[in-house]
Order: C-alpha cells, then structure tokens, then sequence
C-alpha cells in the first residue's frame, strides 16, 4: 500500500479534529525518542559520529522555529555547510518541493546562493540534494512544512528525511537498534500488566516496523537492501517522530500503520493495556502504538491456531506463522483459513493482490535481517514453499 507523508488530503479530516491536542515536536525528548539510540558501543566513534549529527538536527530544528511562520505554499528547509557547520535556511514554494527531478537556486539566510534538487518527492519526506553552485554538498538536516486544509494551516511539521548526504551505516543500524529497543520496551509493558507476548511475534512485529514503510513501486524498481537501510535512517534521524505523519490511502496512521476501526477493536479488548484513546496521539506515541501492534497480533495468531485448517498447515508446512501473521496483518486474518482449504499448497495465490507483494517485501526484508546479523535466511518460507516467496 502505497504510504504518504500528507499535506493537503482527504484523510486530513479525521486527523483535524485531534490536531489540537497532539503535540508534534515539542521537545528533545519526543523529536529522538523515549531513550537514547544506542545502536552502537557507547562512548565509541560511531556513537560520537549519530550524537553529532542529532545535535545538529537540533540546530536546525532551533533556528526554523524561530523563523516567521511560513505561508501555506512555503516550505524552508535546513541544510549545514560541513565546511564551516553554518547551517543555511532556504524556502522555496511547496510546489517546487514535492515536484519529482526540480531544481531551485535559492539565496540562502545567510546570503549564499544554493542549488536544491528533488531526489525523492513525499510530502514531509521529501529527500534532497543542496549544493553551492560549483557542485559541493551541504547537508539537509530538516524540512519546516506547513500542514494545510482548504488553504489555511493546521499545523507546521519539522522533519528529517533520509537524504543521501545523510545517510550512513551508523545510522541504519540507529534505526534498527531503535526499533528494538521500543518493542522490547512495549513487551516488558504489556507482560507487566498480565498480557505475555510470544516472542516469535515480536519477530514478526519487528519485521513489519519495515514491511509497512516499504513503497511497493520502489521496491519493485529499486535495490532493495538500499530501501530497507533508508526506512531504518529515518527511524535513527526522527525516532520518537518517525512516521508521524505517514497516513496510507486506506486511513492506517502512524508507525504500525493500524486503521482507526482495527485501533478501537484492540482497545475495547484490552483494558488492561490502557491505550490512549485518542487515535492520532496513539499512533505518534511510539510505545503505545507497538504496544496496540503485539496485542492485535497476539489476538490475531490466538484466533488462527484454533482453525484445524491453520493448524494442518503449519503441520504440513504449507504455510508459515510469520507468513500467516503478515498476510493478516495486511488483510482480513479471519479469511486465512479459507484461503488455506481452498487453496491447499497455492493458497498464497488466492490472497489480494497487495498482500501478496506485502509476503515478498516481508520475505526481502528477513533476508535483509538474516544478512546483517550473519544468520541463515529462511525465517519466513516454508521449506516446500519458497518460490512463491522469492524476491
């Protein structure tokens, strides 16, 4: 499902509403997270190399607060000089911003005539290069974005995209170690009060904090392993904020990428959980929306293991738990089963369309994982399965 980073959209309605009480980036805490993004050894150059880079991030994020606020077809990004660490201002229309292959020279604040091209338009997300004129980079660090309705704006977002001046191991593996941090945190929440989360879920979660970010256009054209390394930056560059205003053409919000009705469901449920029950607060909250994931999917894989055709499935190795968890993470979960009776060894062909290119990124992305941590890939396919889950 394709996800976007929204400006002007019909989902904005549902989300105006909430807008009000949803604080965006208001301090360091929530702009990187609960905790600090120790990917790497502490105290080591790598660390030292991410703590900088955030600092920096936090300049920028300063210095466009404190800018008049933008008209609705504005936007100002920030980009530093690694020549000199000044970081230049630059705003150009919106238009210009989200157009796929634009270039602008742009008079910066400080007086210095810029060159920003568009590598990778997405509404906030928006990825691209700033150089002087003779070709040398500087470094994006943050977009200020006016957020509109019907002309007027609702609100101003600050976020950092995954720009190739940007990018790093050492952030990938922020991200990745960002991600696990935040689902073992929400684990350790839910166990405290009474609800223990298989960890084989856990697995499955943490591969989909990758899955539902993944572009099916992008991943069907692009390198793939280039793709999950950006979605992992942009968790390592934004944290607490990643995603935060990815909405998908379907409503689902946020991290997880959960639709409001599924949200309600899981609240009702569980109680116990204490879930905020506003749904774009709790979709922005990190460890709350991880914490609504592994519920639903710990609920989810409860209902399908009580289905004698799942259960023979997975006996036969006809299917796998991480694939059925994928699939009805994407679609429908009570349609599982009969997929499975009908369709016996193909049931993977009778699923949509989406769900089954969903199964491939999911597939992509284990072996991704398995890759960077030396393991043997395979997690996800049966072993008289795997074609259909080829890459």
């Amino acid at each position: 499902m394709r996800k976007v980073f929204f400006s002007v959209m019909p989902v904005m309605l549902w989300l105006l509403p909430m807008f009000a009480r949803t604080s965006l980036i208001s301090s360091t805490l929530f702009l990187f997270g609960n905790m600090p993004l120790a990917a790497v050894r502490a105290n080591s150059p790598e660390q030292d190399k991410i703590n900088q880079i955030h600092a920096r991030i936090l300049e920028a994020r300063r210095l466009l607060a404190a800018q008049p606020a933008l008209k609705t077809d504005l936007v100002t990004v920030a980009a530093e000089d690694p020549r000199t660490s000044q970081i230049h201002l630059l705003t150009l229309p919106k238009e210009t911003f989200l157009r796929d292959g634009a270039e602008a020279v742009v008079d910066s604040s400080l007086g210095a005539p810029l060159r920003l091209s568009v590598v990778r338009p997405n509404y906030v997300n928006t990825a691209v290069r700033v150089t002087d004129l003779s070709g040398r980079d500087f470094t994006p660090l943050m977009v200020k974005y006016p957020i509109e309705h019907n002309g007027t704006a609702t609100e101003t977002a600050y976020y950092t995209s995954a720009h190739p001046a940007l990018e790093s191991a050492e952030l990938t593996s922020a991200g990745d170690a960002y991600v696990d941090r935040m689902l073992d945190l929400a684990a350790k929440q839910l166990a405290g009060q009474g609800d223990a989360i298989d960890p084989s879920i856990i697995e499955v979660a943490r591969h989909l904090c990758v899955v539902e970010h993944t572009d099916h256009k992008r991943f069907s054209l692009e390198n793939q392993d280039a793709l999950f390394d950006e979605i992992d930056t942009l968790y390592a560059l934004n944290a607490g904020g990643a995603y935060g205003y990815s909405v998908s053409s379907a409503g689902a919000g946020g991290m997880i990428q959960m639709i409001p009705s599924t949200y309600k469901m899981v609240r009702a449920a569980h109680g116990e959980a204490d879930l905020n029950a506003d749904f774009v607060a709790g979709m922005r909250d990190h460890l709350n929306a991880l914490e609504a994931m592994l519920l639903y999917m710990q609920d989810t894989w409860k209902g399908l293991t009580k289905d004698e055709a799942v259960t023979q499935a997975l006996a036969t190795r006809e299917a796998t738990q991480a694939e059925l968890l994928a699939a009805g993470y994407n679609s429908n979960p009570a349609r599982l089963p009969l997929y499975l009776t009908r369709g016996g060894a193909d049931w993977r062909a009778l699923l949509p369309h989406e769900t089954q290119i969903y199964l491939q990124i999911y597939a992509s992305v284990d072996q991704h994982e398995s890759a960077m941590a030396h393991l043997p890939a395979g997690f996800l396919q049966s072993e008289s399965n795997a074609a259909p889950f080829a890459s």
